[in-house]
């Protein structure tokens, strides 16, 4: 029964992800979106990481998905589809080329976990529980990953900031 509830979660997650993909309305996509977060859920469910499920239906499909929902509905103007600025791609390359050596920097330095291979969960007693396992595999082992999302949240929320005060500086002035 178990196999059945994954390749069900598996189907939906590949349809939604190619619909988050196809769809040209941005609302429709980040529907689709959400989709994917809770057949994902579903499937550490399955793996009976029900801490892992719960954070991504709370933290995805709840708080970042309606920050995407609020800046698609923000900025969101078919208009500006074609516009291209290219002052941006001399912004980005120094801006890129200086994070990924800082990103070098900390993951050459970051130590190395003792939580090595799978886990049975006698060993994830031991350890302390799914969440201490899961911290301490998060910022030794992946400390790279975890940067390198966190710096991409950041990226998206200062460009929603920047596109929507330059769209709110033309409303003013037409």
């Amino acid at each position: 029964m178990p196999t059945l509830f994954f390749y069900a979660f598996a189907v939906l997650a590949l349809i939604s992800s190619i619909l988050v993909i196809v769809k040209k309305d941005p609302v429709a996509s980040a529907l689709s979106l959400i989709l994917v977060f809770f057949a994902f859920a579903g499937i550490y469910a399955l793996l009976e990481a029900h801490l892992v499920a719960a954070l991504q239906i709370l933290v995805y499909a709840g708080a970042v998905m309606v920050l995407f929902v609020f800046v698609i509905m923000l900025l969101h103007d078919p208009r500006k589809l074609s516009e291209k600025n290219a002052t941006g791609a001399w912004v980005a390359v120094p801006v890129v080329l200086l994070f990924f050596t800082q990103l070098v920097m900390v993951f050459r330095d970051s130590p190395v976990s003792s939580f090595e291979g799978g886990f049975s969960p006698e060993q994830i007693e031991v350890w302390g529980g799914n969440t201490e396992v899961i911290a301490e595999t998060m910022f030794s082992k992946y400390l790279f990953p975890f940067e390198l999302i966190s710096v991409l949240l950041l990226a998206a929320m200062v460009g929603a900031i920047a596109l929507s005060k330059r769209h709110s500086q033309r409303s003013w002035n037409s």
